[in-house]
């Protein structure tokens, strides 16, 4: 027993020893929350609270359960289940379907988007592959949200989802795609959890058995958990409360898919007896890391405060934090791949280095220019950029389109325009990330006709081949390249964080919801954590070399660039946006501090009074469904409610008051501002066109 808490600090061992019953982990980035949660499960068998055989922790990847696998055995703790939500659910489904269901088991839907595009063809829905993939996302996050079809255009409008067709449609969609899967006796993977739930609810002597089998759950990464596999939580568990969550709030960055923090923030609620320890020291990253890191995420709103972690970095001092501004993209990205080389040189291997970004689209600059030092590199989570489906289209395309006349970057767009490159960009998803790919082809166009003035579309054919071809290095061990998302639960000794400007960091649908900022704000977090020892953080003003400076570094950086960094200038005459200062959001009226997301938009309690001008409001709502018309999108996509009741009450008279507004990024100071701002100086009524 000695040994199994040697090595421990006292917050793990405090978790470790507490007594069998509720208990709650808050484990921020690498605080050795797996070591903590393993070797609870080792004390508690080793005490005889529990045979191992008895226990079943759940996490989320596949690599994460066998990670938890592994280390139980290194404790010799032999026959406890670790294993995925799903592959628990599939396993006890299979074994009560006799009982429960009866008849031959159902088999699991091979490629539920097939499933998908026959519902959508029925309705006479748009079956591009884009549009299939949002809309199967959407059936998803409806299921893992215990929505019915009739539920879902009600919950989406709430949600402000960024939803692919009308509610209405993906309401038929989704009713259509459960009959055909029941008509085929088909199961997928969101069933698994559901009919598991319902066996469990509706049979007791099924969850006599089961429980009797079970009694003591962990779960990993609690914050993840969406309300369909904290029903089957519930269903395993009964009236018993031998549960150990493990979790950080800070690190939520699955909200789109479902998931919810509530279940982890509420769990001292739903169990007042239950033991919290905080995990606050990380082992993983150097102090300059970490502090970085806490800078990151303190000005994050709406953290009850018994969720809010503070990292302590154990670790020896490392090297400081690097800020870089780029004229432009390949700009940027040679500078990232002269430093990457400067690490491999310094012996730093290259599987120890990441290039995270916010979207895959953003991934093939830096492909290519690692390419062209020989340095070879892995995608994580994404096809390369020229092996992706879009890019392959539009190439064909391209070389399809004959030699017109024209400046080359035109003639790109306009040929692309024929395969769903449209002016402005779609709201998000996969048909966002597909238009992100073909505008990053109008780029390199318009970066050839730059160094080859006289260059056509046929010649700019040959260099497409000639990028595609060296960007397929030998598969080797390389740098990674990957979606913030993607490197959820992974780290490196050096990481490089690109592209984080304003639109991309926080990306452009986010903005206006300050939810969805918020999570942005969450996954830079996450990106920062995943560092060791070296963190290079930078931003390109434009897109191709030589391109207008347009772009605005992202707002979450204003607090972390020193004020004395050479890249700590305001760029293109971006206004600071709101918090930039190191102070709270206070109450205009009675000067109390601001918690409250509707408060901090307005400027106010919610109990002081309103200074509402009611003819700017009425004006501003006029505005706003004229522009609504014109980008023929809904009213709320431009300015919600809120913002336009904070616009009415403080009336800002410059850009700098304007986006001091929660809700107003450069995005929109960019599209919105100069009307804005004229209504709000002239005080005049607005007549929409």
């Amino acid at each position: 027993m000695d040994a199994l808490l040697e090595g421990l600090d006292p917050e793990q061992r405090a978790a470790v020893e507490a007594p069998r019953g509720p208990v709650c982990v808050l484990a921020g980035a690498g605080t050795g929350k797996t070591r903590t949660i393993t070797h609870r499960i080792a004390y508690l068998c080793q005490r005889g609270h529990v045979a191992p055989s008895q226990v079943l922790a759940v996490t989320f990847t596949k690599r994460a359960a066998g990670e938890m696998r592994t280390r139980l055995r290194s404790l010799d703790v032999h026959g406890a289940q670790a294993v995925t939500f799903h592959a628990a659910a599939s396993r006890q489904l299979r074994y009560f379907w006799p009982r429960v269901i009866g008849g031959p088991r159902w088999d699991l839907v091979d490629q539920k988007i097939r499933v998908v595009a026959r519902a959508a063809t029925r309705l006479g829905m748009s079956t591009e592959p884009d549009a299939l993939r949002d809309l199967t996302s959407e059936i998803e996050w409806a299921k893992a949200s215990l929505l019915t079809p009739e539920d879902y255009p009600v919950a989406a409008a709430r949600a402000a989802r960024d939803i692919p067709a009308p509610a209405e449609q993906i309401m038929k969609l989704y009713t259509t795609y459960e009959q055909l899967k029941n008509e085929a006796q088909l199961l997928d993977f969101d069933d698994l959890l559901l009919y598991t739930a319902g066996a469990l609810e509706d049979n007791a002597e099924v969850a006599q058995e089961f429980r009797d089998r079970y009694r003591c759950f962990v779960v990993d990464e609690y914050q993840d958990v969406t309300p369909l596999q904290q029903r089957v939580l519930d269903s395993w568990l009964g009236n018993r409360d031998d549960l150990t969550v493990v979790g950080d709030a800070n690190q939520t960055i699955y909200s789109f898919a479902g998931a919810s923090p509530q279940p982890l923030l509420n769990f001292g609620r739903r169990f007042p007896e239950a033991v919290v320890v905080r995990l606050e020291r990380d082992y993983r990253s150097t102090p300059q890391v970490v502090e970085l890191a806490n800078d990151v995420i303190k000005w994050a709103r709406g953290r009850p405060a018994g969720s809010r972690l503070q990292l302590i970095g154990q670790r020896p001092d490392g090297p400081k934090p690097r800020f870089h501004e780029f004229d432009d993209e390949p700009g940027e990205a040679d500078a990232v791949a002269g430093r990457v080389k400067a690490l491999l040189d310094e012996g730093v291997a290259a599987s120890e280095i990441a290039i995270l970004y916010r979207v895959n689209a953003q991934s093939e600059v830096y492909e290519q220019a690692l390419a062209s030092l020989g340095i070879p590199y892995l995608v994580r989570g994404g096809e390369r950029f020229f092996e992706r489906a879009e890019v392959r289209q539009a190439m064909i395309t391209l070389r399809s389109a004959g030699s017109p006349g024209g400046s080359l970057p035109e003639v790109v767009r306009s040929a692309l325009g024929r395969v769903g490159l449209t002016d402005e960009p779609p709201t998000g998803g996969s048909a966002r990330e597909r238009w992100e790919s073909l505008l990053a082809l109008v780029e390199l166009a318009e970066e050839f006709a730059v160094s080859s003035p006289e260059a056509d579309l046929p010649r700019f054919c040959v260099e497409l081949d000639l990028r595609a071809e060296a960007q397929h290095p030998p598969t080797v061990e390389g740098v990674t390249l990957a979606s913030l998302h993607a490197s959820k639960g992974l780290e490196w000794d050096a990481v490089f964080l690109v592209g984080l400007v304003e639109g991309t960091m926080p990306i452009q649908y986010a903005d206006g919801d300050d939810a969805k900022i918020e999570e942005e704000r969450r996954l830079l977090y996450v990106g920062v954590t995943r560092a060791r020892e070296h963190i290079w953080l930078s931003w390109a003003l434009a897109r191709a070399a030589g391109g207008r400076k347009y772009r605005r570094r992202s707002r979450f950086l204003y607090s972390l660039v020193p004020e004395n960094h050479p890249a700590a200038r305001v760029s293109a005459g971006a206004a600071r946006p709101p918090l930039m200062k190191k102070e709270k959001p206070t109450c205009r009226v009675c000067a109390s501090t601001l918690v409250e997301a509707q408060a901090v938009k307005l400027g106010r309690c919610r109990g002081c009074p309103s200074d509402v001008d009611e003819e700017l409001l009425e004006s501003l709502r006029q505005w706003r469904a004229g522009r609504a018309r014109e980008l023929k999108v809904p009213a709320y996509v431009v300015f919600t409610d809120a913002t336009l009741m904070a616009i009415a009450e403080q009336r800002p008279t410059d850009s700098a008051g304007l986006v001091a507004i929660s809700g107003i990024g450069a995005s929109k100071l960019d599209k919105f501002g100069d009307d804005v701002l004229g209504l709000v100086r002239a005080g005049v009524g607005y007549s929409a066109t």
